[in-house]
C-alpha cells in the first residue's frame, strides 16, 4: 500500500474513532448531553459544509449521510443509557476512594461499543472516500494535512 493512502487511511480512521469517543464525553452544551435536535443540527451542517467543499454528487452525498448516520449512532451507544457521562466521571471520584470496579465496568462498556459500532464507521467512511474522485480525494489529504493538532489552524 502506498505510505500516503495508509496514511490517509489511518487518519481517517483514527479521526473516526476519536471524534466519536469525544462527542460521546462533550458537548458545546454546558448544561447537559446534547439534545437530538442539536446532534442533528451539528450533523446536518457538516454534512452540508463537506459536501459543498468536496463538491459531492448526488451518490457521493448519499453515502456521506450513511457516515455521518453511523457518527451519530456510534455517539449515541458511546454516552450510553444515562446521557450523562460527565456524571459517570464524577461518581468514580465522588468517595474517598477511586471506585476502579465502575471505572472498569465503564471501560468495558465503552469498549464493548468501540468494538460493534466501529467496524460499520469504517466501512461507512471508506466507501464515502472510495466514492471521491482524485481530486476529491486530494482535497482531504490536503485538509488532513493542514490539521497537524488539536486546535490548530491552517
Amino acid at each position: 500500500m502506498k505510505p500516503w493512502l495508509k496514511r490517509t487511511f489511518i487518519g481517517l480512521t483514527s479521526i473516526t474513532v476519536l471524534a466519536g469517543g469525544l462527542a460521546a464525553c462533550g458537548t458545546r452544551d454546558h448544561h447537559g448531553s446534547a439534545s437530538p435536535e442539536k446532534v442533528a443540527e451539528w450533523r446536518g451542517k457538516a454534512v452540508d459544509r463537506v459536501s459543498r467543499k468536496l463538491d459531492l454528487g448526488t451518490e457521493q452525498r448519499q453515502k456521506l449521510d450513511v457516515l455521518a448516520d453511523k457518527l451519530v449512532a456510534q455517539r449515541a451507544a458511546m454516552i450510553g443509557q444515562t446521557g450523562h457521562p460527565r456524571e459517570e466521571m464524577r461518581a468514580l471520584v465522588g468517595g474517598e476512594k477511586f471506585d476502579r470496579a465502575r471505572a472498569l465496568h465503564l471501560l468495558d462498556e465503552k469498549t464493548r461499543v468501540l468494538q460493534i459500532a466501529t467496524p460499520e464507521v469504517i466501512n461507512a467512511l471508506a466507501d464515502f472516500y472510495d466514492s471521491l474522485n482524485p481530486t476529491q480525494q486530494a482535497e482531504v489529504r490536503e485538509f488532513l494535512d493542514k490539521r497537524r493538532g488539536w486546535f490548530q489552524r491552517g
